[in-house]
């Protein structure tokens, strides 16, 4: 670790990540009714309820959080259920567990993530190239296709949603990413300010991952780890998020990067 310049605190076991089903593209997310433009396909599912609720509750029970990719709301519907078996034989409250990828909701998935105080974290560029290169539409029927990554929903019904970027299948840069949340152009009534897509990035990515304490906002106390940017966000038009630009990262309060 020393090598590196890293120390014990840099490295820590996070969550334990189970893949409910696959992905749209590949159109094996689990959905609860056939693809429109495959009506013999309704995606895959990985495992079994009881499967699934097998694994969740050895995660649960060893203190671990559970970190479940479905993006499919039948996939979704299956993780949750796992969640609330796991939370009814050992209740906790803080347990942080969440949905990765959650792309396809609907009210009723999300109204129950928020009774069973499950967390999200998404890649908010597919709000993008889901829409204009995958042709969600088309592909989900505009009923399921409103439903798709409704951030603006999920904050306003109290659920911590932090972006990811899903690098390399998507854009590592995170204003790329914020840009795609603030100024989607489907669906506009789901989208967000810039203040709560830096959030995703910021404190809500730490709270997820319980480091709230230490990292995800610049306070005292919390680790030197912060990095200077071209100018300010918040005075920056949503369409113009993307042409933002590091100037600066420190780690440990020293300088790791500086644009010359």
């Amino acid at each position: 670790l020393e090598s590196l310049g890293l120390s014990e605190s840099s490295i820590k076991i996070g969550g334990v990540m189970v893949f409910a089903d696959g992905s749209l593209a590949a159109g094996t997310a689990a959905l609860s009714s056939p693809y429109k433009d495959q009506p013999e396909n309704m995606g895959k599912l990985f495992y079994k309820q009881d499967e699934l609720a097998d694994i969740l509750e050895k995660i649960h029970r060893a203190g671990f959080q559970a970190v479940i990719h479905a993006m499919g709301d039948r996939a979704i519907e299956e993780a949750l259920k796992a969640v609330e078996k796991a939370l009814a034989t050992i209740p906790k409250e803080n347990h942080r567990h969440r949905i990765e990828n959650a792309a396809v909701l609907n009210p009723k998935l999300i109204t129950w993530m928020e009774k069973l105080g499950v967390t999200v974290s998404l890649q908010p560029y597919l709000i993008f190239s889901e829409f204009s290169v995958w042709s969600a539409m088309s592909r989900l029927g505009a009923e399921r296709a409103r439903w798709l990554y409704p951030l603006r929903t999920l904050i306003d019904k109290g659920i911590w949603v932090a972006g990811g970027s899903d690098c390399p299948m998507e854009p590592l840069n995170p204003f790329v990413q914020m840009k795609a949340a603030v100024a989607r152009s489907v669906f506009p009534e789901e989208q967000i300010t810039i203040e709560e897509a830096l959030r995703m990035f910021t404190i809500n990515a730490a709270y997820i991952s319980f480091e709230e304490n230490a990292k995800g906002s610049i306070e005292e106390g919390k680790l030197a780890d912060l990095t200077v940017l071209s100018r300010n966000p918040l005075e920056t038009s949503p369409e113009k998020l993307d042409s933002l630009k590091v100037e600066m990262t420190i780690i440990g309060g020293k300088i790791a990067y500086q644009r010359i």
